[in-house]
């Protein structure tokens, strides 16, 4: 496990060895996410990237989190995201367009917060919604992406 110091808070991340398994904006990992093994350092070096400006520096970090299929699915969407989108926009993209709250469950179980990007999720109206690690995080890294776009 490796807490970095970032703008947007303190960024916790626990890895297998070869993957990221958890990254929380906090300095501990919920129990039942923590997973033995080292983080891998190409996630440490791409995350301070990140926080540099690179966007694009997360794009080819392992990660390893287990869900139904259609969590999955979300979650390997949510890592070809650009910007931001909407939940409805997020389940027409997983092929579901009915799913919006299933599509909203794949961000709410997201474990591996910023690198797989649920924060680029929001409201059909364009407000915020909710983020685990609290929307003041949420509007940081969105206007950090905007600046850095």
């Amino acid at each position: 496990m490796i807490t970095i110091d970032t703008p947007a808070g303190p960024f916790t991340m626990t890895g297998d060895g070869t993957a990221v398994t958890a990254a929380v904006f906090d300095t501990t990992v919920p129990p039942e996410w923590a997973t033995p093994g080292e983080v891998p350092a190409e996630a440490v070096a791409a995350v301070r990237a990140y926080f540099d400006g690179d966007l694009s520096a997360l794009d080819g970090i392992a990660v390893n989190q287990h869900g139904t299929a259609y969590l999955e699915q979300c979650w390997d969407m949510l890592r070809t995201l650009d910007g931001p989108v909407s939940y409805t926009r997020l389940a027409e993209l997983t092929g579901r367009p009915a799913a919006v709250r299933a599509a909203a469950q794949g961000c709410a179980r997201n474990q591996v917060a910023l690198i797989v990007p649920c924060h680029r999720v929001l409201r059909t109206d364009g407000t915020l919604g909710g983020y685990r690690w609290g929307l003041d995080v949420k509007r940081w890294l969105l206007e950090h992406e905007s600046t850095h776009r």
